[in-house]
């Protein structure tokens, strides 16, 4: 067994950080830039007179460093090569994330709203295998380009976690000779209603609730009659960009169907392992900087004359946070690999149970280590002044989305007990 990282990674990392020095870090420091990851972070990206949207130019620099990271080459990384990526495994963009975020808070890596200069793109792959011809060509390049943005509309007010029991139907109808469906509903933590061009709409067109088929996806353009944002729901972490979105006598033609009819809960979880081992990866990238970050502020505060760090009520429970991280960083890397070893439509069968283990231990795990980093600072590291109340508030959400931890430990215990999974009963 060898648990060395391949060196042509090793490289990489190396290749990021000095492009990170060299565009990424001069751009954040450019016309009062920092703003947006300094004390003031939260009021600079914050339109509070706009519905507490967030600001323009804030979301505008996170464009620009986008478009300097895939001119470099490293945006795409994650996409297959047909999309001008180079086909960025599972275990390469884990390593990646978790070096990132445990650089702290920067332009390079802003997981508040996902913003990366190694970008992750579910629906690109999703339109690659889900899409007609007409949608791949007219949304990838598009999306890419950032000329269209796609949104999910699949949670509702009354549905959470249990999307079979959503109540937003699709009808068929034809409207001046044109075949087309009529879609009525509600959707909620639509995020990125507010500059998407498109939302993906989830909506039962056949069957009973609680069945797993029979719900359709279909893309609506935002700007159809009946589509309205009825409020933006204010959060932990603002900004927000979370809205509760009706759907009234909506009407698309049967070309905005995505995917096929009645499949669409296998459209909308066919990425879900990719997206949680990676949103794993980055919460044990932002818990590891926050114990080094504890350890070193310890070595150098003295009170009563000695280092905080000579104190064992100080060191036991930052002993066990970093014990825990690289415990986590093993089951990730391992469980990356292994994904990596095997056709997708085979992870959920053999591997789901440990993508699970790493997603919701890793929310966990870096919610306490942020919480622990204000105990160890005092007063200064409950202060905005320190990046350790942001890091709490961002992550603490992943507790919830992505699944709920209750419903990853759920797919644990049904692989564990033999409910579902290879030891099936």
């Amino acid at each position: 067994m060898d648990f060395t990282l391949p060196q042509d990674l090793v490289d990489y990392l190396a290749e990021l950080d000095a492009f990170i020095e060299r565009e990424i870090k001069p751009l954040q420091a450019q016309d009062d830039n920092e703003r947006y990851f300094d004390h003031r972070r939260e009021w600079a990206r914050t339109d509070f007179d706009n519905g507490g949207l967030p600001r323009p130019e804030w979301e505008e620099l996170l464009k620009e460093a986008k478009r300097r990271a895939d001119r470099a080459g490293h945006f795409r990384f994650s996409l297959p090569r047909e999309f001008g990526g180079r086909d960025g495994g599972n275990l390469w963009m884990a390593v990646i994330r978790e070096h990132f975020a445990s650089k702290g808070l920067g332009l390079h890596n802003d997981l508040q709203n996902e913003h990366s200069i190694v970008g992750n793109f579910p629906f690109i792959v999703m339109l690659r295998d889900f899409g007609t011809q007409a949608q791949k060509e007219k949304f990838i390049n598009g999306s890419l380009e950032f000329r269209y943005r796609i949104t999910f509309g699949l949670t509702e007010p009354n549905h959470g976690s249990d999307a079979t029991h959503m109540e937003t139907r699709a009808v068929p109808e034809t409207r001046n000779g044109v075949a087309g469906w009529r879609i009525d509903g509600e959707k909620m933590w639509t995020t990125g209603m507010h500059v998407a061009t498109h939302c993906s709409v989830f909506a039962r067109t056949s069957g009973k609730d609680g069945d797993a088929r029979g719900i359709t996806a279909f893309l609506v353009p935002t700007d159809t009659p009946g589509v309205k944002v009825e409020e933006y729901l204010w959060t932990f972490n603002m900004p927000t960009d979370h809205p509760r979105v009706s759907f009234t006598d909506v009407w698309v033609p049967q070309e905005a169907m995505f995917g096929s009819e009645g499949a669409g809960l296998a459209l909308a979880q066919a990425f879900v392992h990719e997206n949680r081992i990676r949103q794993a990866a980055s919460s044990l990238g932002a818990a590891t900087y926050c114990v080094n970050e504890s350890v070193r502020y310890a070595r150098e505060r003295k009170p009563f004359g000695k280092a905080l760090a000579e104190n064992q009520a100080i060191q036991f429970p930052l002993v066990e946070l970093a014990t825990q991280c690289e415990m986590l960083r093993l089951l990730i890397r391992k469980t990356a690999w292994e994904m990596d070893q095997m056709p997708h439509p085979e992870v959920e069968k053999k591997l789901s149970d440990k993508v699970s283990m790493c997603n919701y231990w890793a929310n966990r795990l870096v919610c306490e280590a942020a919480d622990r980093a204000m105990q160890v600072h005092g007063g200064i590291g409950y202060s905005r002044h320190k990046p350790f109340e942001h890091i709490y508030r961002h992550h603490r959400r992943y507790r919830i989305t992505e699944g709920s931890e209750e419903i990853q430990m759920r797919k644990v215990a049904g692989f564990l007990f033999g409910f579902m999974g290879p030891n099936k009963r």
